[in-house]
């Protein structure tokens, strides 16, 4: 399960407190506490055999004598009790619990196995054991026993540690921040950080997540969940254990996932600063404004250290601050001057507002006689408006509380060195350069014949059948040959600029992962290490090669296609467990050498599900060869002819609106799918240039827990009325019910005809929907398919 019920867990109507108690110290007492100050509105419950009233709440005996069904019940019992407990309420139709106490021992944690099989028949879901709590500020509603209560605000907060969630929420409490939800994860038996990121990447009150953890337990899931969030909004990581020799994989993959990854706790505690309270567009570049020349030079030595670059004005900007500041010389810092006053602070931030290359707005301030910190602070609420790109504030000394609540109201972070400002701004734009790492349309790479793909695994299938585990020499040259390598001879080669060991090993947690190893260029420096998560593309590949001191000495298309290539050998021939080889990189060629292919029978899921090449068919509609297969991502500008080429009309019935022109954003959205979660098949043909033409798509984005799907379709608007879409349908349902979804679901707006008529022809029910204006379908896809 991934979002099932965490609806409870995070909007609750009702809670119950089993084991609520009066006694100093004990669990019971704490989490009944801490409900009742953080003042929940909806009904509360308290459960104690041994009490009749507990603060004028009248208490059950037992959760089977509860007046109705809690959305949420907090455990504060003993191990051995939770299994009946939880049967109980899962017949009651409870669908959360979260379960404080720990399970230490192992009749404990067959205790926990017990608890989780009373869930499963009612879906009720488990937090925990020995978690901190789930906190949703915005409903009051504190369950568990956090070390305080805290306010709203717009950044989510989800760890494995409870230790780490209390001094986070302490931290946040005494600056006056807040948060959407904070989630102390505890053993994870059932709820654990892929479902959570899961329900906060649509949550529309979560604004940012912070992640604080040490192990990742599903790693699929985890990096579905990871990259539909980052999609929509920043996620930043924090995970200890550097020493670790597996920590440079996570690095890898929550930076595959869209993910920043934070050093310390320090800088994801800023970061509740600077996304919880900002409206902060981070751009490439900054405009720092001060009054002490000091001030500026502390201010560029932390921008410099953090990575981040200030602004180079245009000459109209110049002009425009010298209009406005005439005493001031228009450089970048702005240096206003000892006797700046507050005014000037805002003629600054109103002269830069026309001119976006200024880009994102810094002020770095010292309190003075003539502008004290409290006055200029006003001046940048009255003008937070003509920051286009945001507006970030350090305040040397701190703020009172009210001026700084002020700040935070208006939406500006105030930092309390210019380093904790320059590193959050940092993050700001590695969020961004991620953000664009998963929106990337990857160049196109020739794609390996089905036949070639299919030599390649009779090969390795072949040696199975003959008892070998390893493909090495002549048969590893023939092999890597099927998907275009060249393997050379093991000899030193002069003209190389570097030998890279490539290995592929089957991880317990990420299955197959690469791990690319360069010698330092000096020889003094360590060798560098950089794991890779297949599948990878050019794009992909570009990423992992971009830190490499050798990168900038070679033409990096040869190293880009073997890496592209090694990447395709180990998705499509499900058989290869583990690699060994030496990627020979010289100026103008890559080759292999030396390679060993380990092979067996079966081997773990990839973490990231690459290209489903099983689905591509190709045939014979209205006299044109038609290829009917999977979206990827090389189809982005296909896609956008294919959207030019539909009418307007056509365009406002598939979209519910006016629809103009699609941007690369939206184009790779629609191109770059996760092939684990959504499927769009689109019918293609070759034109006489040898290029593909799309004709029509046809998606089905199936919930996180695979219940229900939600299609739509399109056909470009010349070739109505030739039934391709009713081919298309027809693949997405098999697809669909393939899979296991229970439910395809879809609407549409009652003028449309055609798609309405296709619809129940398909097999659909018509259903109704909140508008009026349009029309729900519904098919079961448990049933016998229609003939």
């Amino acid at each position: 399960m991934t979002v099932r019920n965490l609806d409870a867990l995070f909007r609750p109507q009702s809670v119950a407190v089993i084991g609520a108690s009066q006694r100093p110290g004990s669990v019971g007492a704490m989490v009944w506490t801490r409900v009742l100050q953080g003042g929940f509105a909806g009904p509360l419950w308290p459960v104690n055999p041994k009490l009749e009233t507990l603060d004028g709440y009248p208490v059950a005996a037992d959760a089977g004598d509860l007046p109705d069904a809690p959305t949420v019940a907090l455990l504060c019992t003993p191990p051995a009790t939770w299994p009946g407990i939880v049967h109980r309420l899962g017949g009651l139709g409870t669908r959360a619990a979260i379960i404080v106490g720990e399970a230490r021992s192992d009749a404990d944690r067959r205790a926990v196995q017990d608890t989780l099989a009373a869930a499963r028949p009612h879906l009720l879901r488990i937090v925990g054991p020995g978690s901190l709590g789930v906190i949703s500020p915005a409903l009051r509603a504190h369950l568990g026993a956090p070390s305080c209560t805290v306010p709203a605000g717009g950044v989510a907060w989800v760890s494995q540690s409870n230790a780490l969630t209390n001094a986070v929420l302490g931290w946040a409490h005494a600056r006056g921040l807040g948060f959407s939800h904070a989630v102390a994860l505890g053993g994870e038996a059932d709820v654990d950080a892929g479902d959570v990121l899961d329900y906060l990447a649509s949550d529309p009150g979560t604004r940012a997540i912070l992640l604080e953890l040490d192990t990742v337990r599903a790693a699929r899931k985890f990096m579905s969940a990871a990259r539909a969030a980052a999609r929509n909004k920043p996620v930043l990581a924090l995970r200890t254990g550097r020493a670790d020799p597996a920590d440079a994989l996570y690095t890898a993959a929550f930076r595959r996932a869209g993910m920043v990854r934070v050093d310390a706790l320090d800088d994801l505690l800023d970061e509740i600063e600077t996304l919880g309270v900002g409206r902060v567009a981070a751009s490439d570049t900054a405009t720092l404004i001060t009054s002490d020349r000091g001030v500026a030079t502390l201010a560029c030595d932390a921008f410099d250290a953090a990575g981040d670059t200030l602004a180079h004005w245009p000459q109209p900007t110049i002009d425009a601050l010298a209009r406005a500041l005439p005493h001031v010389a228009a450089n970048n810092p702005l240096v206003l001057g000892d006797d700046a006053r507050p005014e000037h602070f805002g003629a600054a931030l109103q002269a830069l507002a026309e001119h976006r290359a200024s880009g994102t707005a810094f002020v770095v301030h010292a309190s003075t006689h003539s502008a004290p910190a409290a006055d200029v602070a006003r001046v940048l609420i009255a003008h937070q408006r003509y920051a286009y790109r945001g507006l970030l504030a350090c305040f040397f000394g701190g703020l009172d509380a009210a001026t700084r609540d002020a700040l935070h109201a208006q939406g500006i972070p105030v930092h309390t060195t210019p380093q904790r400002l320059a590193r959050a701004f940092a993050r700001l734009v590695d969020y961004r350069l991620g953000r664009e790492l998963l929106m990337q349309t990857p160049e196109g790479s020739p794609a390996q014949l089905p036949a070639e793909i299919d030599a390649a695994q009779a090969e390795a299938r072949a040696a199975l059948a003959q008892g070998a585990t390893q493909l090495s020499g002549a048969a590893a040259a023939r092999f890597f040959g099927h998907f275009g390598l060249t393997v050379e001879e093991q000899q030193t080669d002069n003209e190389a600029i570097v030998d890279v060991a490539v290995e592929l090993h089957d991880d317990d947690n990420f299955g197959p992962v690469f791990r690319f190893t360069t010698p330092s260029p000096d020889g003094i420096a360590a060798p560098m290490r950089v794991y890779g998560l297949p599948p990878f593309n050019p794009t992909l590949a570009r990423d992992i090669t971009a830190n490499s001191p050798y990168a900038r000495r070679v033409a990096p298309e040869p190293t880009l296609a073997a890496l592209t290539a090694l990447s395709q050998t180990v998705c499509e021939i499900k058989e290869v467990v583990g690699l060994t080889l030496t990627l020979r990189v010289l100026k103008d060629r890559t080759t292999l050498v030396a390679p060993i292919v380990r092979v067996a029978a079966t081997r773990s899921r990839l973490a990231i599900m690459p290209y489903p090449r099983r689905f591509e068919t190709t045939l014979d509609w209205h006299g044109m060869r038609v290829t009917v297969r999977p979206i990827r991502p090389e189809d982005e500008a296909a896609h956008r002819a294919f959207v030019g080429s539909m009418t307007r009309d056509d365009l406002r019935l598939r979209f519910f609106g006016s629809v103009g022109s699609f941007d690369h954003t939206q184009l790779a959205r629609m191109t770059q799918i996760d092939y684990d979660r959504e499927m769009a098949l689109i019918a293609t043909i070759a034109n006489d240039d040898g290029m593909a033409s799309t004709l029509g798509v046809v998606r089905a984005v199936a919930d996180p827990d695979n219940e229900t799907a939600e299609f739509a379709l399109a056909i470009r608007s010349d070739l109505k009325g030739k039934r391709l879409g009713r081919l298309l349908m027809e693949k997405i349902i098999a697809y669909v019910r393939a899979r296991g979804t229970h439910w395809l679901v879809g609407e549409v707006l009652r003028e449309n005809a055609a798609m309405i008529a296709l619809a129940t022809s398909c097999g659909f029910t018509m259903t109704t929907t909140e508008d009026p204006g349009v029309i729900g379908f519904r098919m079961a896809l448990d049933a016998p398919a229609q003939p």
